[in-house]
């Protein structure tokens, strides 16, 4: 196979970067939130009920936006449905802008939870349908830095508006790279992968050879994809319980499941709080600190991206995951022994950082990466959507539980529980979860049937 060209690499990244912007606004909307509630309560009376519901209604919406993004990026395609969701943010944030209750702020963020769902279901999918396949780990860990820097700049941006207490500002700001995203997005090409699902084979393959090394491989891709399809296969959601879909299945809901219960999201929304039960007493010290976490998580995707084609998934994962649990345990000891203040701050800042950075390369790109990858063409956005939704369910039960689970089982013993989660992930991983690189996605989905 002909090597791709320096301007089509460029390309490549180019076009993954703009469909990335859906996760750059997934991190923000996520992140943001934290911040302006401080000062959202300050200008309207709020019960503690709506004050979870503004920060967890963004999860319920995901959930419902991941299992209506799957079908629709089906139906409609991926490119489509990509500007569906930046319009989506777009409106969204911009009246949220102009509430004028509690009421409207939570039905909107609602909204952006729905957009947030059909986006981390539809942008890693649309990245690793049109990436060569000695790229694809490269070009879709792009959307999970983007996630990345979107959380490290909300946690910015709050710190940026401590004065003016400007949350109406904050969520507007969201409409500037979503009207990014829906301009440049308009003037990209469709999926090759659903032109050729949907007999359109002769635009799958003029899409492919701007792409591709040469006409010979992007024919050769089309032969390929043109044969893992047959027209009969039924595309409803009860075959996603076959038992020639169930083997991807499981490994892809279980790669998301392991990417949660591990606890990566009480990290990235209660790192200030870990940080004043470790003893930091002063809220700037706290939140510096947890920009120190949010500046490592967004680094550290950057090895992802540098090794996943290289060294592969499965290794990465192995690697990652036990520096999790080493973390971990480390941070569960440092809990459970009394130790001075000063000793408290730097185990907690040390085994934070260790445990951010080791999931930024591993579990945090790798989750969205192979559930793009491991499912048949003509059902993939279905059981893309379906995985995406028990990551938000799970998000949502793990971040939801995590004050509660301190207040029973103390702060050692609830990341010693995380860790012990991550332990039943390495052992799962080993089982049922693929080697993926270097693979094209025909090929992928061909070694499911053997």
């Amino acid at each position: 196979m002909a090597k791709e060209s320096i301007k089509q690499r460029w390309l490549l990244t180019i076009i993954s970067s703009v469909t990335a912007i859906g996760g750059l606004l997934f991190g923000y909307d996520t992140g943001v939130i934290s911040g302006a509630i401080l000062y959202i309560q300050e200008q309207y009376p709020i019960s503690t009920m709506q004050k979870e519901l503004i920060v967890g209604i963004l999860s319920l919406g995901a959930i419902f936006g991941a299992l209506f993004g799957g079908p629709l990026c089906d139906w409609i395609g991926r490119k489509k449905t990509v500007l569906i969701a930046s319009i989506c943010f777009l409106v969204s944030a911009i009246i949220l802008a102009c509430v004028k209750s509690i009421n409207e702020i939570i039905i909107l963020r609602f909204v952006i939870g729905i957009s947030i769902g059909i986006s981390s279901t539809t942008s890693p999918l649309y990245i690793a349908e049109l990436a060569p396949r000695y790229a694809r780990g490269a070009l879709v860990s792009i959307n999970q830095l983007a996630i990345t820097i979107g959380i490290l700049a909300s946690y910015l941006i709050g710190l940026l508006f401590v004065e003016s207490q400007s949350w109406r500002i904050m969520f507007v700001l969201a409409a500037i790279p979503a009207s990014i995203q829906f301009i440049i997005m308009c003037f990209f090409p469709e999926s090759p992968r659903h032109l050729t699902n949907i007999g359109k084979k002769t635009k799958a393959l003029t899409i492919l050879e701007k792409f591709r090394g040469s006409r010979r491989d992007a024919e050769l891709e089309v032969e390929h994809i043109e044969k893992m399809i047959d027209q009969n296969q039924k595309t409803q959601w009860s075959e996603l319980l076959s038992k020639a879909i169930r083997p991807a299945l499981i490994a892809g809901i279980g790669i998301t499941l392991i990417q949660q219960i591990t606890g990566i999201n009480t990290i990235i929304y209660y790192a200030p709080t870990i940080f004043k039960l470790a003893g930091v007493t002063e809220n700037r010290n706290a939140l510096i600190a947890t920009i120190g976490v949010g500046t490592i998580n967004v680094l550290t995707t950057f090895i992802a991206i540098f090794l996943l084609d290289k060294v592969g998934r499965k290794p990465l994962l192995y690697f990652g995951l036990g520096g999790m649990i080493f973390s971990l345990i480390a941070l569960s000891i440092g809990f459970h022994q009394k130790t001075p203040e000063i000793y408290s701050e730097i185990i907690c800042n040390a085994t934070l950082m260790l445990y951010i950075a080791s999931f930024a390369y591993s579990l945090g790109p790798i989750s969205w990466l192979l559930n793009s990858e491991i499912y048949p063409l003509h059902i993939r956005g279905k059981a893309m959507g379906l995985a995406t939704c028990f990551n938000w369910l799970s998000n949502f039960i793990i971040t939801s539980t995590f004050l509660n689970l301190i207040n029973i089982m103390g702060k050692s013993g609830t990341f010693l529980l995380y860790a012990f989660f991550g332990m039943i992930g390495l052992y799962f991983i080993k089982k049922k979860v693929p080697e993926t690189k270097a693979k094209s996605l025909e090929e992928i989905e061909d070694c499911w049937k053997r």
